[in-house]
């Protein structure tokens, strides 16, 4: 989560790329360069451990574009795939 995170604040979309389940991922997945990233909080998480396939991650993340501020809060979904946790989805609220 937070190495996607941090992808998308320096638009590394070959990270997200490569976090991305395939079956989810869209063609294009390079970051709005006008919007940045500027803070991330996680608050909670269910599964993901060592003996786990999946896992949620709750978070909020800050922004800033065009001098408007604002917050994602999303409830993500992830899976392990060949050892590497993928994004999945999320649902935004």
């Amino acid at each position: 989560m937070r190495s996607r995170y941090t992808a998308n604040a320096v638009g590394d979309a070959d990270h997200l790329f490569r976090t991305w389940h395939p079956r989810t991922r869209p063609d294009d997945v390079r970051p709005d360069p006008t919007l940045h990233w500027i803070g991330l909080q996680v608050l909670a998480t269910a599964a993901g451990g060592s003996d786990d396939d999946t896992g949620v991650v709750e978070f909020e993340a800050s922004w800033e574009q065009d001098g408007s501020h604002g917050l994602l809060r999303e409830r993500s979904t992830f899976a392990r795939r060949a050892g590497r946790w993928l994004y999945v989805d999320g649902e935004v609220s």
